[in-house]
């Protein structure tokens, strides 16, 4: 079971990977806001890649004892957030992704790295 915020969007990373997730990338928010400890935005091709990552994450973050608090978006959006109070996780179609540009937005957040 993660034991801490960055565990949990270590996880989130993984499975986006795992599930062929584009770009994934993780921010590092605590300084930059109070909002969510870490953002974990990733790409999809299509609307029905992107609600399946959503699916994957929700799967591998329930089975680690991670509650989901709130999500935004269904199957055919083109942006399905998943807010788990200090992670929340951002999935995009490439279009919407740069659109938005978090990564821009939230340009004052160190990139973490996983492994």
């Amino acid at each position: 079971m993660p034991e801490s915020s960055r565990e949990w969007a270590a996880l989130a990373a993984h499975v986006a990977e795992e599930k062929k997730g584009e770009h994934v990338v993780v921010l590092d928010m605590r300084e930059v806001t109070l909002v969510a400890d870490y953002f974990v935005i990733v790409s999809g091709h299509t609307t029905i890649q992107v609600a399946a990552l959503a699916e994957h994450i929700e799967d591998a973050m329930k089975a680690a004892g991670v509650s989901l608090l709130h999500k935004v978006g269904g199957d055919k959006s083109h942006w399905i957030l998943l807010d788990y109070g200090a992670v929340v996780v951002h999935i995009f179609t490439e279009e919407e992704r740069r659109y938005y540009d978090l990564e821009r937005l939230w340009g004052d957040a160190d990139i973490v790295t996983f492994s």
